[in-house]
């Protein structure tokens, strides 16, 4: 198995590595904070993913780390209405923020993918829709 990259800060008593897992968690966590942030995307090839969870808290996140900087890829869907640049910005913010206070690292870029538009009232009109259905199969004829 390959070993992870990690940041080494070399201290009086020996060496601290932060793995990339770390900051991926770390950026993931700060970015589903962000209001308007529907879910997390799994990226170009993961397609739209289910809303961000326990067990998937890098999802949606690219982090690429060196001896002191790391570059974060964020890829996100957003709620139907909230204002994409504003989202965006946020994102960033925190993002830069929390993962430079956590890890010591200087955050160079944090890029914000756009996957897709959650719309909450097509969900509510399909289940609508399917439980009219099925009330309708019922009925005796």
């Amino acid at each position: 198995m390959a070993e992870q990259e990690s940041r080494m800060l070399p201290t009086e008593l020996g060496v601290v590595r932060i793995a990339e897992d770390v900051v991926s968690i770390i950026a993931g966590l700060a970015a589903a904070e962000i209001e308007g942030v529907a879910s997390m995307s799994g990226g170009v090839t993961g397609g739209i993913s289910e809303v961000l969870g326990r067990k998937s808290l890098s999802k949606g996140i690219k982090v690429e780390v060196g001896t002191e900087e790391a570059k974060i890829d964020v890829f996100i869907v957003v709620r139907y209405g909230a204002r994409i640049p504003d989202v965006s910005w946020d994102i960033q913010e925190s993002v830069k923020k929390t993962v430079e206070d956590m890890t010591g690292l200087r955050v160079t870029q944090v890029n914000v993918h756009v996957q897709g538009v959650h719309f909450p009232e097509a969900e509510s009109a399909d289940e609508e829709a399917s439980e009219q259905i099925e009330a309708a199969e019922e009925k005796p004829k």
